[in-house]
């Protein structure tokens, strides 16, 4: 079993929203903000080949589904559908994924299932041969969403996924068709049902686990530091704790989707008892997992 880090089509984001109530006089100083005050943002997938033999994609970035209009709102900022392109680079397809987990179906995590925007061609879903798998109660909620968050789903996807015959609904710790070196825990803070993915070696050590929207990147690592985007930010906040103590007591490390700079970190504590990232890595390029 080998990983890839597979970066999708990048962003530009207000810095305020993505560190909620941290001052812009402290997180400009993590990360610079442009003259529009936005941050650069990755949407990250994870790439796993040799999994029982098969090619597991964690993730699909926000894609190349975007209007004009709504790409230059939401600060989209290359042409044309990067993670196909770097899947490509990393020696597959999108036809030769066998499984696309999904921690939430928010836009930018889930558009790189579409093609590309074409005003002339309905959306379509890619991956045709992958089973897809969601969380149950996340699910549930995307069929209904709250106005708080409602502008962050696509409408048309939840449809496409039905009608492929391939929806796999998660509501508990494992999954028999992806197997025991898979596991999932589920989160509230953001965005209700948010399925955390856990990927263990072949003895149930070490490991890596995706961290979505929990833990976006190397910043929000500190316990108090959420987004405006969170629902529940208190809520996160305990969750983060709990998480990142069992993380560091097994060893595992954190693999980020929206941090621009670094894929994966493992956790420590410093003197003054804080979260803080170490073994920083910019890319993963067909390692074995440790």
């Amino acid at each position: 079993m080998k990983i890839w880090s597979i970066e999708g089509n990048s962003q530009r984001l207000d810095g305020g929203s993505m560190f909620g109530n941290v001052p812009r006089a402290l997180w400009s100083r993590w990360i610079e903000p442009d003259q529009q005050h936005r941050i650069p943002l990755a949407c990250r997938c994870l790439l796993i080949k040799g999994l029982d033999g098969r090619n597991i994609l964690l993730e699909t970035g926000i894609g190349d589904f975007f209007e004009p209009k709504y790409k230059d709102r939401y600060g989209v900022l290359e042409d044309g559908h990067v993670l196909l392109q770097s899947l490509q680079a990393a020696g597959v397809s999108h036809e030769d994924i066998d499984a696309v987990i999904l921690s939430h179906l928010h836009f930018d995590h889930a558009g790189g299932l579409l093609n590309s925007w074409n005003q002339d061609q309905a959306a379509e879903l890619l991956f045709p041969n992958a089973q897809f798998f969601v969380g149950k109660y996340h699910w549930e909620r995307a069929q209904q969403p709250h106005p708080r968050d409602r502008a962050s789903f696509i409408p048309e996807l939840n449809e496409l996924l039905e009608q492929s015959g391939r929806l796999n609904l998660v509501s508990g710790d494992q999954h028999p068709w992806l197997g025991p070196q898979v596991r999932f825990s589920f989160s509230d803070g953001h965005t209700p049902g948010l399925m955390l993915t856990e990927i263990t070696k072949a003895d149930g050590t070490g490991g890596l686990v995706y961290c979505a929207d929990l833990i976006p990147g190397r910043a929000w690592v500190h316990l108090p530091v959420t987004m405006g985007y969170d629902r529940y930010p208190e809520k996160l906040i305990d969750e983060k704790r709990r998480f990142l103590e069992d993380k560091l007591v097994r060893g595992v490390s954190l693999f980020f989707t929206h941090d621009h700079g670094c894929a994966m970190a493992r956790v420590e504590r410093d003197e003054k008892g804080r979260f803080t990232p170490v073994d920083q890595r910019q890319s993963i390029i067909g390692e074995p997992l440790i």
